[in-house]
């Protein structure tokens, strides 16, 4: 596995996701964990997890395995990024070692093998992950199987954007077969493009570079927004799908849709809480 991920990072077609994780850990604290656990609260409509079996696809820094963890669910994680499996392993060792439920390991969206050994889950999470794989509408179908009857689904999605989204899949190719050192080419215009009109209006509200400064507070992820440019910027694969593609992707694999945030028609994410069918 990390063989392969090194290949594709090699070849310029995949961004080192995690090591943007590794960052975050530097300046995770209590609160962003507080603000993790209400959200997931919040989009579930519940007030805990205990005993949940909770599958974390493609887990990241592991904050959200903690959150629900620490709601009280039996939690599996894993992810293809080996940084991010160390990541998470780390926030692991830190909140609760040695805890028999909570399982971290290195693994494939991708790979149905591997998934069958994992059975099913009550809630199977993988937020801003299968568009990444390379093989989104594959990883979208595989995640399925992983639901439990009368179980749910919550995933996050790039949205389709049509032509910009285009245009930005060609920046991402651009940016990650550059020479690290001839990044900056495509990053400073990038970055202009994602903060001038921000920017522009702070400053005319007379609040100069409040939004910048005060981004890492308000963020679920905890990022710093110069980290968030760089994810966007680099994250490779990237594929993306539209609101009604997810749902009726979903709808014939018999789930039915309990929530939906949209990014009101932006280039961030959709996100989609379904519940499979009891049986």
């Amino acid at each position: 596995m990390s063989s392969q991920h090194a290949t594709e990072m090699a070849a310029g077609d995949r961004f080192a996701f995690g090591e943007n994780w590794s960052r975050f850990l530097a300046v995770l604290d209590a609160e962003r964990i507080r603000r993790a656990e209400q959200s997931l609260c919040d989009s579930l409509h519940v007030t805990s997890l205990r005993g949940v079996r909770f599958l974390d696809i493609g887990s990241g820094s592991g904050l959200f395995s903690l959150a629900a963890r620490r709601l009280g669910a039996i939690v599996h994680s894993f992810d293809y990024d080996p940084q991010s499996v160390a990541c998470t392993a780390e926030l692991k060792r830190r909140y609760f070692p040695d805890d028999p439920q909570w399982r971290v390991e290195t693994g494939s969206v991708l790979d149905q093998d591997y998934l069958k050994t994992l059975g099913q889950w009550d809630l199977v999470y993988s937020w801003g992950v299968l568009h990444h794989t390379g093989q989104m509408m594959q990883a979208l179908a595989n995640v399925a199987e992983r639901v439990g009857a009368g179980g749910r689904l919550f995933i996050a999605i790039y949205n389709d954007q049509g032509r910009p989204s285009r245009v930005w899949l060609h920046i991402k190719r651009t940016y990650n077969r550059l020479p690290p050192g001839l990044r900056w080419l495509v990053l400073w215009p990038a970055a202009l493009r994602l903060w001038g009109p921000t920017m522009v209006r702070d400053l005319l509200a007379g609040k100069p570079f409040q939004t910048w400064r005060n981004y890492s507070a308000g963020s679920l992820r905890g990022m710093s927004p110069w980290r968030d440019v760089v994810d966007w910027v680099g994250g490779l694969p990237f594929e993306v799908a539209t609101p009604e593609r997810i749902f009726d992707f979903y709808r014939e694999q018999g789930f039915q849709l309990q929530a939906l945030r949209t990014c009101a028609g932006g280039h961030g994410c959709n996100e989609f809480v379904f519940r499979k069918a009891a049986g």
